[in-house]
């Protein structure tokens, strides 16, 4: 039976929805370690990586846990958590070799084009925070995978390593900073269109743009993807053994339309960001780091504000911020009815209790709404106390679905980084949350792939290749040195880095 207004059913492998980083590093992978895979991608805009994948929209810090203070929390007893910050770490080292696979093979462009060497800097002021830095600087030294980071309460010291920081504070300011000279910047927007660019190449691999994906439905253990074209309103089904929802903040809504019992009471919270961006190019010149500081009370880790330079289409550019803001869009470019759709039966409580429990940050997100210019301004001369406003200029980023899951406890918590959902029987998987996300893209699919391609990744041919991809796969770089040692200078050879 023929359907209206669509073509015949067509069957592949795997569908692909949203064509961003997550998406991209997956279907590489796969079509590495199994070349005759056919692979369908559906992305709704008309470019890749136009949402959170994009330069504007993303943090941009290539991850590494080296800067960012909210993955070193304190504990009630004072003493600093490095957990995260070393899982993180490891993480990016992974991402790291498996970018260097692709450059090695010509499989993307240039390394200098998506991926530059750039000071990753922690900065506090007061004394309390001095302390905690140091308390993290010494806990860290316990880690291989931050040797090499150099801690410095000297003003003469940290005037050399960020002289627009320094300028204007007074002698007697008690300051403090780490130092990272390994870190990096990462346009993720770029490195996806080269593996996307790359992928298309390839036989069996299909990119779409300006198609919507409407329906899921699972049926005689295929999943039947019904999605519209955009540009002639012309619908019609795929069919795949394996679905993988990468649509950013549009996930969520796409993995209720799947209606597996494991994606049940799953909500979100919509955060949006703006970023200051220096318009001054010699002001720009004057600032070579990326220097994060401590996130205000209440504020969600996206909001942890930095001075961060940044290679944008070629050029050098300089932001501050995000300031965070709340907006009932999903996407960037989504529907102001996104956060009301998406409330369910089964993930209303969790919804509703998650929003109790985080009252500090729903006043936080009012109050930075309620920001004037002059406002912003001052949370910038925190940083960059001689700055003007007319060197600056609002520039809106992207939008962060932050997770909401069920809790026996709390009925619903909040949760800020990434999740993945997956099906019991491995057929479909979803990509919720956000931070630290792209950075660690390549290890978030290596885990999908043991939930998902159980008996292949078990494969002699599959572990060969993997090993090939990710020279550390299946060991532990932390408590290694050598290794980690190893790894980082094969690394940094092959994407140029210093």
């Amino acid at each position: 039976m023929t359907r209206k207004n669509s073509n015949s059913d067509k069957e592949v492998d795997v569908v692909l929805i949203g064509a961003g980083i997550m998406s991209a590093t997956l279907g590489m992978m796969l079509k590495e370690l199994q070349p005759d895979i056919t692979i369908e991608i559906f992305e709704r805009l008309d470019v890749a990586a136009a949402e959170s994948s994009d330069a504007w929209n993303n943090a941009g810090t290539g991850h590494s846990a080296f800067c960012e203070l909210n993955y070193t929390p304190e504990k009630p007893d004072g003493s600093v958590d490095t957990k995260k910050a070393i899982s993180i770490a490891e993480s990016f080292e992974v991402s790291k070799q498996f970018w260097s696979f692709l450059v090695k093979n010509k499989l993307v462009g240039s390394p200098e084009n998506f991926i530059k060497s750039i000071p990753h800097m922690s900065f506090v002021w007061g004394q309390d925070n001095v302390d905690f830095l140091m308390k993290r600087y010494t806990k860290l030294q316990e880690s291989d995978l931050f040797k090499g980071m150099v801690y410095s309460e000297n003003a003469a010291q940290l005037n050399e390593w960020m002289p627009l920081v320094m300028n204007g504070r007074g002698p007697d300011e008690k300051v403090a900073a780490t130092r990272m000279e390994m870190g990096t910047d990462v346009n993720f927007g770029a490195l996806t269109r080269m593996m996307f660019n790359d992928l298309q190449k390839r036989e069996g691999v299909k990119l779409h743009f300006h198609h919507d994906v409407k329906k899921l439905k699972q049926k005689d253990q295929k999943w039947e993807v019904k999605v519209k074209n955009e540009t002639n309103s012309q619908k019609r089904v795929i069919k795949s053994k394996f679905v993988f929802i990468g649509a950013g903040g549009g996930s969520l809504p796409l993995l209720e339309k799947a209606n597996i019992p494991e994606g049940n009471g799953f909500g979100g919270f919509p955060v949006s960001g703006q970023w200051l961006k220096c318009i001054n190019p010699e002001i720009i010149e004057q600032h070579h780091a990326k220097v994060y500081g401590k996130a205000s009370v209440g504020a969600p880790p996206m909001s942890v504000p930095h001075l961060d330079t940044r290679m944008i289409d070629g050029k050098k550019a300089l932001l501050f911020g995000p300031y965070a803001g709340f907006s009932t869009r999903f996407l960037k470019h989504g529907s102001l009815l996104d956060l009301p759709l998406s409330i369910k039966i089964n993930n209303i409580r969790p919804m509703i209790s998650a929003g109790l429990d985080n009252l500090p940050l729903t006043k936080y997100l009012i109050d930075q709404v309620r920001q004037s210019p002059e406002d912003r301004m001052e949370a910038l001369k925190e940083y960059l106390p001689t700055a003007k406003m007319e060197d600056w200029e609002l520039e809106t980023a992207g939008q962060r679905v932050q997770v909401i899951k069920k809790d026996e406890e709390h009925g619903g918590i909040l949760e800020f980084g990434t999740e993945v959902v997956t099906a019991s029987d491995g057929s479909i998987a979803a990509l919720l949350g956000a931070s630290p996300g792209a950075s660690t893209a390549v290890s978030i699919m290596i885990t999908l792939m043991e939930r998902c391609f159980v008996e292949q990744i078990k494969t002699p041919e599959w572990q060969q290749k993997l090993k090939q991809m990710i020279p550390s796969y299946g060991e532990v770089l932390n408590g290694n040195p050598q290794l980690t040692e190893n790894i980082r200078t094969q690394t940094s050879h092959a994407l140029k880095l210093n």
